[in-house]
């Protein structure tokens, strides 16, 4: 996963349009079209922005790796090393309603208890 496609992947998880998205953290539009895109490195500042507004850990966003020595703090991207498909997952699961969501859960608790056993 490229940085470009984690910076979308924060985006999407945030339900925000690149306009919005992209003023709240001090860019143009373009620009962060061109940084999903991965035609161009986001800047230290945008960086920075992205870590303190969205509260991203900033080895995740510039690695995609979590180190163990950074605390959780309530972080999305902190807890687990996430990759494009469980983004995909996790932005398609928030668009379901909370009773299909828990029925969902259901569904891959039995599947994990199947494979357990």
């Amino acid at each position: 996963m490229t940085i470009g496609s984690r910076i979308k992947m924060i985006r999407k998880t945030n339900k925000l349009n690149q306009a919005t998205f992209s003023n709240q953290i001090g860019i143009s539009q373009a620009t962060l079209s061109e940084l999903e895109q991965d035609k161009y490195k986001p800047s230290v500042d945008t960086i920075m922005a992205l870590s303190t507004h969205f509260g991203v850990s900033i080895e995740w966003l510039l690695f995609g790796v979590i180190s163990n020595s950074v605390g959780d703090g309530g972080r999305v991207f902190d807890v687990h090393n996430i990759s494009k498909i469980e983004g995909d997952l996790l932005e398609e699961f928030r668009k379901l309603k909370v009773k299909d969501q828990e029925e969902i859960l259901d569904f891959i608790r039995l599947k994990i208890a199947k494979y357990e056993s």
